[in-house]
């Protein structure tokens, strides 16, 4: 499901010539920004429910190079959800449908009146049951990779 389509800005582009590593990591921040909405948790939804959302953790893996003016398209497909949290898997292409980077996230759900994680307001809940979910057949390859150096004998 495609959440955003933005283009990299002039001032995103590093001194190697093309989109700085921090960009990458805006992108998808802009990215969960566009699930949110998708999921009523826009600025009015925030308020309304006295809810929102928090990243707490996320994998980044850079694939290609983005340059000035390129426009990117990110998508997200779930791969696991409970009452409280959504565990996304963020993907950002070029036009050419070329995967540039993933951003694999833990998200949790917030009371902010209370500031302590808790379940999805219904309405929101009903929502995240019409985003993409990941099937065991169709894992995508990135998901759940662990860094690391491999070990020597």
């Amino acid at each position: 499901m495609a959440l955003l389509k933005i283009d990299v800005a002039p001032e995103w582009v590093d001194y190697n010539g093309h989109m700085n590593d921090a960009e990458y990591a805006r992108v998808f921040s802009l990215g969960v920004d566009a699930l949110m909405a998708t999921i009523g948790l826009d600025d009015a939804g925030r308020t309304q429910h006295h809810y929102t959302i928090y990243t707490l953790e996320t994998h980044l893996c850079y694939r290609r190079e983005a340059h000035q003016g390129q426009t990117l398209v990110v998508d997200v497909t779930v791969l696991a959800r409970d009452q409280k949290r959504l565990h996304v898997f963020m993907q950002m292409f070029d036009t050419q449908g070329e995967v540039l980077a993933t951003s694999e996230q833990m998200l949790m759900g917030i009371d902010t009146q209370t500031g302590r994680p808790a379940p999805f307001p219904d309405a929101v809940a009903s929502l995240i049951k019409t985003l993409p979910c990941a099937v065991e057949s169709d894992w995508p390859e990135s998901a759940g990779r662990r860094i690391g150096l491999p070990k020597r004998h």
